[in-house]
């Protein structure tokens, strides 16, 4: 196993012991209950669109894994027959160690094997020419491409990059060059409006605002350190405060809400802050590798249950009707929205 693999089996170890802090703002997030929603569970519609996509659900299996030989092939196949069998999206993790690596590319592919007709994400960081995204999307037929942003992650990382000027570049190359979509996601900072207007500008699809509050690589990387550097623990914007900030610039762009969403309750106050989807990856990996395939195929199922009782008790019928729901923001999320130049009242006052 080659050193890249090497790191990808110890970024799965790590992720599973640091755990989820479930700092990602959403506990300052409270619907306003309606007492005559008017709606039958039988009339809920979770059908979504992110970008130029159709998906069934809302929820899907974000980016976690590759290219760390057998144990990533078992894990990826797990997640797409998952994904598969509850009818939702799933992403790989980055595809560039199989790029560099060819016999790395069987756990990226076996996603493709046994998800034949299902949606499925493709997955490189922005420091990808666009003959690697044409490769990567080529590598598992994707349906659209993600492309991951994680400054933090590589800086903490011993053997990370420094450089990342022009990424916006290469990004639009990627946008320009490709015949998917693209989808740029962070990986657990989270995202401000000015860089999703600048990514919007460019014609990405969706941006998934992978907020703080779930895995945390900082802590991650921090763990293969000999010097640690602790100051990048806290780093970041919560899940909540990155999808309305990312919302606040309108509908131009679809929003993939992701960082510590661990339930359907989560999920809809990703979707009612502006979200259309809502990726869980972290909370999904522990429940397979803890419980094994049966419990994690049911707590997905049971998730979009969740989701259609608590739409209906909303009186939502549709993802557009929930991305509509009036809530309120209290605490540090309302102060960080506030003091950002961003109207809370907005999302308390709509009906």
């Amino acid at each position: 196993m080659n050193k890249r693999a090497e790191r990808k089996i110890e970024h799965i170890q790590h992720a599973l012991s640091t755990g989820q802090q479930r700092t990602n703002g959403f506990s300052d997030v409270t619907f306003v209950h309606q007492s005559l929603p008017n709606l039958s569970t039988s009339n809920i519609d979770l059908s979504t669109k992110v970008g130029e996509l159709t998906l069934s659900s809302p929820l899907f299996i974000n980016a976690m894994t590759g290219g760390g030989g057998e144990d990533t092939v078992i894990i990826n196949e797990a997640l797409s027959n998952a994904a598969s069998e509850a009818n939702i999206a799933v992403a790989v993790g980055s595809q560039m160690s199989a790029i560099k690596d060819n016999k790395e590319r069987p756990s990226y592919e076996v996603m493709r094997k046994v998800n034949k007709n299902g949606v499925i994400f493709a997955n490189l960081g922005s420091e990808a020419t666009v003959d690697q995204a044409n490769i990567a999307i080529d590598m598992i037929e994707a349906n659209a491409i993600q492309i991951h942003l994680n400054v933090v992650q590589e800086l903490v990382m011993p053997e990370g990059d420094r450089d990342f000027t022009d990424a916006l570049i290469r990004i639009e190359r990627i946008v320009k060059g490709v015949q998917v979509p693209v989808i740029v996601k962070e990986v657990g900072f989270g995202m401000n409006r000015e860089v999703a207007r600048q990514l919007m500008d460019i014609g990405v699809s969706a941006i998934d605002v992978g907020g703080f509050g779930g895995t945390n690589f900082s802590k991650i990387e921090n763990k293969r350190r000999n010097q640690v550097l602790s100051y990048f623990d806290q780093w970041g914007i919560t899940t909540a405060a990155s999808i309305a900030e990312v919302s606040s610039i309108g509908n131009k762009v679809s929003i993939i809400g992701s960082g510590g969403i661990q339930s359907s309750l989560d999920l809809a106050k990703s979707i009612a802050l502006g979200a259309s989807a809502a990726g869980v990856a972290g909370y999904l990996l522990k429940i397979f590798i803890e419980n094994g395939y049966d419990e994690l195929v049911l707590e997905i199922k049971n998730m979009l249950e969740d989701l259609t009782f608590i739409m209906t008790a909303l009186g939502a019928r549709t993802i557009n009707d929930l991305q509509n729901a009036p809530l309120v923001i209290s605490g540090s999320t309302h102060h960080w929205l506030t003091e950002r130049g961003i109207n809370t009242k907005s999302f308390s006052t709509r009906s």
